[in-house]
This record gives structure tokens, sequence and C-alpha cells, in this order.
């Protein structure tokens, strides 16, 4: 709102003033300055000055200049108003024009409590607002944060008793359940913690990172459980088998836990926005991890001491099944022979492949070289698509378009959309066309709204809808046919990936540098590389974010005549910027009102509806000095028509040029790859000087695939090391790595069929794969260890070992894949972005779990051939 000076040029002109002389009076005679006080007597008088108008209307006697005893006021030359700035943003709700306010929040703030804060304030400042005027909360961002909080706590709950149905059955206990379930919540009580100390928050990632861990978080103490059972069965006292079941297992379960903290190291490597979102969830999962193994050594033993004394005594006394006769112990009973005759199926076959091994060993081979080339028909994204529900379009009608015809523009776009989306799943239907007001709003957007001609259309789906993505595919085709003069692209519309996108327009930004002063050329390669983008299968919404050739009139004063008027450039450009944007920018002055203690701005413009011909725009007065006529604007320059850049953008101060793409239909990684072959062409006969880089997300994709990459190996190397170190053996850490082969096999099958691409999600959930397959063969190697130093053979020490560690692998192994089920299965709001982690965990421990009760007993009897006495010899040197 502000007070509208509206000067006429022609009366302007005919008193010999122009807009200057207009703003400088006003400035002059609207001021409102201390006058002190006068003492007068015993009385002390403050001394106060008409100094600004009580009433708008007033402004208009406000005198300007007094010629021949002629005395012109601002009524004279100006209608004085109380109006409004012209429109340069309009917003519709529903079609309806409306007034959108968007509240944003700082990187510190939590965006519930905002969002609470904000909902509580509502009604007391609704009171204070006229009655007719409806207030209405459109979008809440922490309603989708919210959901997708309480869909991760659901999971992981899911996750828990899951799990722990799957260790009851085993253990045919629910004393040795609740030992082992007891670890769960203290862990991740622990992590929170932790987490608080280090100044991180209960987020989607680190509640991901304790959902992550649940089924993890019973393996040391389900080892530790059932090795104690083991040694109970030998009719051991609770206390000795407690000791002898807790020494056994301590080192190998240690290094097991190190193992899966250690392969969270190719986190740090991560770059850009996925190391903030993934760094807080691997510090989750590795807090919990580390609590996990300290309560197996602490709390752990001392339930087993008062709540499994009754299964010590019935070991002693010869019975080795699930205590009682009700229906549980009959279930359990049935659970346990099945689980005996599984364990001699399972020894006959192994039995079979260590005779065999020439056979396992080459067929395993080719399988695994086979899975592995699985990942080249994988696509690649860097992360997965989520589907919020939400629609965000903007339209870009012709270069000079006015507001009010991009007013139109998007009315009919809105009906034609109404057309494609059924009206029951549109909740809420925004637009908003041309420039924001605040340089805030702008810079903390795309930046895709540039002009009037630019509008963006953001559509909330009701709750039941179809997938978003086809409606968007429909969107793309309809518009482009009906409205063949107007540019469409989809922008992100949930905070991930806006996110993920770094506050450009697109997940890919191809962006030409030229040399200085060669912007024609440089152009023309970014609508060259525009115009092959738009072959490539699977690119959509392909388009040049600068727009280069707008309607301009160019002002050109000939110095020459402007000198003997007297007129200086300067003072061209302060009175044609007052007559056309308002005195508000060159010399705001502003009117307090006294009766609502409110200010406004003071402007002097032109009318826009005045100014609506060049002939009009060269009647514009132009200063020249105080007792001077003032010149008109034809007078001293000429108008023309010419074509100049709506923005301009540059990187390391230089101009660029963005040519920017969407996905659709396809994965991030195959279209990036398309389009740095079109780039590498194109580099061949670009002008000299120019740069062509490809930025944005694919760009962050690849970087932290490479560092992800890279870290994996980093920490295969350290695994191996640190179980050099433990069992002084550069070969045992060998044979205890073949699982791993056997894990990347099963992690590229389960994506291939569940076609789900290759994520930062997925090689997260790869890295977690990679650490508890590596903690299950330690147990193996470790058992067959212990038994060659009985006297056994490698043969017979790794038939022992795999059938011995059998129910700790499948119960360490079900515990995991059961916990990372209802988080695979990517339900609830947000559910997708971790589902392919869940995949990756489940089809990479399935054949993980395979390959370590065979594969690894196979490569443990072909590479230790030495005698064990053999072996003693060389320790004892």
């Amino acid at each position: 709102r502000q007070i509208m000076i509206d000067i006429d040029p022609p009366r302007l002109w005919a008193w010999g003033l122009s807009p200057r002389d207009v703003t400088a009076a006003i400035a002059q005679q609207n001021v409102i300055l201390p006058t002190g006080t006068a003492k007068m007597g015993t009385n002390e008088y403050p001394v106060l000055m008409n100094s600004s108008p009580e009433l708008i209307q007033e402004m208009g006697d406000l005198p300007i200049k007094t010629d021949h005893g002629t005395t012109v006021y601002v009524r004279d030359v100006a209608n004085v108003r109380d109006g409004y700035a012209p429109q340069t943003n309009m917003v519709h709700v529903e079609g309806r024009r409306s007034v959108l306010m968007s509240v944003l929040k700082n990187g510190g703030a939590s965006t519930l409590d905002i969002a609470a804060h904000i909902r509580a304030m509502l009604p007391s400042i609704i009171t204070k607002l006229p009655k007719e005027l409806k207030v209405t909360l459109l979008f809440d961002q922490s309603v989708f944060v919210r959901a997708a909080i309480d869909g991760v706590v659901k999971e992981a709950v899911i996750a828990a008793a899951l799990t722990a149905f799957m260790i009851l059955l085993f253990l045919g206990s629910w004393r040795a359940t609740v030992v082992v379930i007891v670890s769960i919540p203290l862990s991740i009580l622990v992590s929170i913690v932790a987490l608080y100390a280090l100044g991180q928050t209960l987020n989607v990632m680190t509640l991901g990172g304790m959902s992550l861990a649940v089924g993890i978080l019973v393996d040391d103490a389900t080892v530790e459980i059932e090795n104690i059972h083991r040694n109970m069965a030998q009719k051991k006292p609770i206390l000795r088998a407690i000791l002898d079941g807790a020494q056994e297992i301590a080192v190998p379960a240690f290094v097991s836990t190190l193992c899966i903290c250690i392969v969270f190291v190719p986190v740090a490597l991560i770059t850009g926005a996925a190391r903030s979102l993934f760094v807080p969830l691997a510090m989750a999962v590795v807090f919990a991890m580390l609590t996990s193994y300290l309560l197996s050594r602490t709390l752990v033993p001392t339930l087993v001491r008062y709540l499994l004394a009754g299964d010590a005594a019935r070991y002693a006394e010869g019975h080795h099944g699930p205590a009682g006769k009700g229906v549980a112990a009959r279930i359990f009973g049935a659970f346990d022979r099945g689980f005996g005759r599984l364990r001699t199926w399972y020894g006959s076959w192994l039995a079979l492949a260590l005779v065999r091994r020439p056979m396992v060993v080459g067929g395993f081979t080719v399988f695994v070289v086979a899975s592995l080339s699985l990942f080249g028909l994988i696509g690649r994204d860097f992360f997965p698509s989520v589907d919020a529900g939400l629609v965000k379009l903007h339209v870009r009608g012709p270069p000079g378009t006015r507001i009010e015809e991009s007013e139109r523009r998007l009315i009919d776009v809105e009906n034609t959309i109404r057309e494609v989306v059924p009206a029951r799943e549109i909740k809420t239907m925004i637009d908003v066309i041309g420039t924001p007001y605040s340089g805030l709003n702008l810079s903390l957007s795309e930046g895709a709204l540039i002009s009037p001609a630019d509008g963006q259309i953001l559509i909330a789906l009701s709750e039941h809808h179809a997938p978003t993505g086809e409606y968007v595919h429909k969107l793309r085709q309809t518009l482009a046919e009906r409205y063949p003069d107007t540019t469409f692209f989809f922008l992100a519309p949930d905070i991930s990936t806006q996110v993920l996108n770094f506050g450009l327009a697109a997940p890919i930004d191809v962006q030409v540098v030229g040399a200085p002063g060669d912007d024609e050329h440089t152009y023309a390669a970014a609508e060259e590389i525009a115009a092959r983008l738009k072959g490539i299968p699977g690119a959509a919404d392909v388009h040049l974010a600068q727009v280069v050739r707008q309607p301009e009139l160019r002002i050109d004063v000939n110095r020459t005549m402007a000198e003997l008027a007297g007129v200086t450039q300067r003072d061209v450009a302060n009175d044609v910027l007052g007559s056309l944007s308002s005195s508000s920018q060159v010399s705001p002055t502003y009117w307090l009102d006294t009766k609502r203690s409110v200010q406004y701005l003071v402007a002097v413009q032109t009318p826009q509806y005045s100014n609506s011909s060049i002939e009009a725009l060269d009647n514009t007065p132009v200063s020249v000095g105080a007792g001077k006529a003032p010149q008109l604007l034809s007078n001293i320059a000429t108008i023309s028509r010419t074509k100049g850049p709506v923005n301009i953008t540059h990187y390391n101060a230089t101009r660029t040029y963005d040519v920017q793409c969407n996905v659709d239909g396809a994965d991030l990684g195959s279209v990036a790859s398309a389009v740095d072959r079109v780039v590498n062409d194109v580099k061949g006969h670009l002008p000299r000087g120019a740069v062509v880089r490809v930025k944005g997300q694919a760009e962050s994709m690849m970087s932290s695939f490479r560092g992800l990459g890279y870290g994996l190996v980093f920490a295969v190397l350290l695994v191996y090391l640190l179980m050099v170190v433990n069992f002084q053996s550069w070969l045992d850490p060998f044979v205890i790595l073949m699982a791993l082969p056997g894990a990347l096999s099963g992690i590229a099958w389960m994506l291939l069929l569940s076609r789900t691409t290759l994520s930062v999600p997925a090689l997260m959930g790869s890295i977690m794969c990679v650490g508890v397959a590596t903690a299950n063969s330690i147990l193996v190697v470790t058992f067959a260890n212990e038994q060659r130093a009985h006297g056994r053979d490698s043969k017979d020490a790794a038939l022992a070992a795999g059938m011995t560690r059998l129910r700790p692998v499948i119960m360490t192994a079900l515990a995991m894949i059961i916990g990372m089920l209802p988080m695979s299965l990517g339900l609830g709001e947000g559910g997708e972005q971790n589902a392919p982690l869940g995949r990756a965990v489940i089809g990479g421990l399935l054949l993980a779990t395979a390959t370590t009760l065979f594969f690894v007993p196979v490569m443990y009897s072909i590479l230790r051939k030495r005698a064990p006495v053999e072996d003693a010899e060389v320790k004892a040197l």
C-alpha cells in the first residue's frame, strides 16, 4: 500500500516542471523533524509544527513553486490518492485472486515446531482481520514430514515385533526373547542421546538409521545366547555356561561389530547434500551398534543368569526341547524339530559341496560374474523419486507478455489441467504469476520466475490419487500440443528433491560459459545443445534458463543536444526512472498516518496507462536546473525498439547460459550419460574460449557414487586389515571376505527384479549388507579354526563350523531381513526414499547367507590344507 502521486506529464510541461520537481517538493514539505521546547515562565512547552499533512488529501495542497506570482500546487500537476504500487505479482487460489504468504524457516529450526507455532497463532491473528477476509492454510510441509517420520517409526516398531517373533521361534523361550529384545530400545536411546550431544535432530534420516539398525541390534545378544545355550546343552553349570559362552564369542562378536561400523567409513567420502543426509544416518547406526555390543557383554549375561536358570536345570536333566506342555511348547517343539531336519539337510549338502569343491567354485564364479553384469541393466538415480502428491508446473509465455495477459493464459492452462486430472483428485490448485516482490523470496526459490510472462501452478492432489508421475507425463504431452507458443517445465515440488537440485529448476544443468564479448556465439552453442538434448530418450522439459530476446525500448541521448540544453545523462536517467518506476526508487519519502501510527511510502509516478506509446514517453519532461524550463525527452533523445535479455546469470563472475533438462520415464544416470555424449560431441566445434560443464543433481550423483565406490573399497580393506590383526593370519580374512561376492550378486538380482534403480540409499544398503555378511562369515571361520585346533582337518572343521553356526547365522540374517522388510515395501509418506536401502539389504543377505554357509566352508577347506600340527608349530615359531 502506498500514497500514489499520479503525475501528468503534459501538465508538468505546461507549468515548466519535471517529475523530480514534484518529488523534491514533497520531500521538503512532508517532513517530521524535532523542533525542541520553549520555556515560558514556569512552564515548558514542546514546540510542534505542521511538518506533515494529517490527511492524504492535504498532500495535494503542498506547493511546488511560484511563477510570476502564481503558486503551483501538487494537485495542479498530479492526482493524489490512497493506492498501491503497480502490480508485478498475482496469486490465484482455485481461480480466485488471493494473497499468498510463504513462511520460511532457517536451517537450525524444526519444521514441526515452526508449523505448530504458526497454527497456534493463526486463530488470534484471524480475529483481528475483517470478517469478509478468508484466511486458509494451503500448504503445510510439516504434514508430510510428520507422516514420513511416523512411517519410519512404524516401520521400526513392526520390524522389532517381527524380529522378536522370529527370535522367539528359534529360541523357544519368551525369557530368552526378552533378553535379546531388551537391547533394542536401550541401544536406540543411547544413540539418540549421542546424536543430541552432537547437535543432530530426530528426522527421517536419523530415524531411518535406527530402523535400519533394529535388525542387527539383536545380533550380538542372539549369538551370545545361542552360544550359552550350546554350552548349557553340554550340562555345564549356568555360571560356567555363561562365562564360557560369552568368552568364546567375545572377540568374534567384537570384530564383527567393528566390521559393521567400519563399513560406514565411505559415508564420510560422500559430497554435497547427500553427505548431510547420510552422515547422521550412519552415526545413528554406529552408536546403536557399539551400545548393543556393550550390552551383550554386561546386561545380557546378567539377565541370562536370572531369567534362564531354569533352562540350565533342564539341560542338566537331559531335556533339550522347549519347556512346558501347552500350545506354545508344541509349536516351539515342532519348529525345533523342523530346524533339526533343516540342519541335517544342510549338513548333507555341505558335505557334498566339500567333496565336489572344483564344481562348486567354478559354478559360483560363473554365477557371480553373470550376476555382477546385471548392474549394467540397472538404472542409476541419485535418490528415488518421492510421490508427495504435489505437482509444480512452470508456465513461460512469449517474452514481454504483460501480467494481465499471463493471467488469462494461466487460467486456460488450469482449465486444461482439470481436464487431465479428475476434479475429485485435486485438493488445491494455486498459481503465482510474475516476479516476487522480495529479493529474499527470489533467492530462496529456483529462480524461474523472472518476468511478468512467467507463472507457476502448484497442485496438491487428494489423499487417494493415482500416481503423480502419470499425471505429469500426460500433462507434458497435452500442454505442449495445445499451447505451442508457451514453454512448460515441471519443478521439484517436494523438499528432498529441491535440496538435491541445489536450487536449480532441473536435475541436469548443462552450463555453457563463453569468452567475454562473444555472447551471440555462446548462446548459439547453448541452443544447439538444447536441440540435441530434446532427442535423448527420457529427457524432458529441455529449455534455456535464460530469456535473451525480450522486446525493449532504447533511449539514445544526444549528448551534444543535452549539453546545449543544460541536461546531463544523470538528469535524463533520474527523471525517466522516477516517471516510470516512481520516486521510491531514487528518493523514497514516507507519510505518517498519525491516527493509525502506520507509515506509508509516497510514490511520485506517471500512471502506467499514460505511457501507452512511444510518443507518450517522448513527452516526459526532463529537468535542466533551477529557474529553467524543462526539456522534453524527445528534444534531446530518440527512442527505438530493440531486444535484450530478461535475466543474466554468472558463474565465478563469468556470464553463462544454462540448458536445463528433466527426466521422464528413465533413470537419471542413463539420461546424464546421453547428455555427456552430446556435450563431448559439441565440444569439438565450440566457439573459442567456450567451456561446457554438466552441473546439478547429475554431477552430485556421479561424485557421490565415486566417493561411495572408493570408500567401499577402502572400508573392505580396513575390515580385512582388522581381521588380519585379530586372526594373526592373512589367509583367514581372505576366506571370510568370500561372502562378499555373494552379497553383491544378491543386491544386483534384488534391484533388477524389484525394478529399483541403483541410488545412494541402495548403496548404503549395500554397505550395511557387506558388514553383516562379514560378521556372519567371521562366526563360521572362527569356529572352524577352533575345530582345527582340536585336531580336525580342514574339511571336517569346515563341516562342523557350518552345522554348528547354522542357527546363529540364519538367526542374524533373518533378523536383518525381517527388520528391513517394512522399509523395503516403501509404505507411507516418503517411504520410496529408503525402500532401495531395505531391498538392497534383503537381496544381498539372502545370497550372502547362502554363500557364508556353503562357499565360505568350501574355500576354507581349499585354502587351509596344512595339517593342524603344522599350524601349531608355525604359531610356536
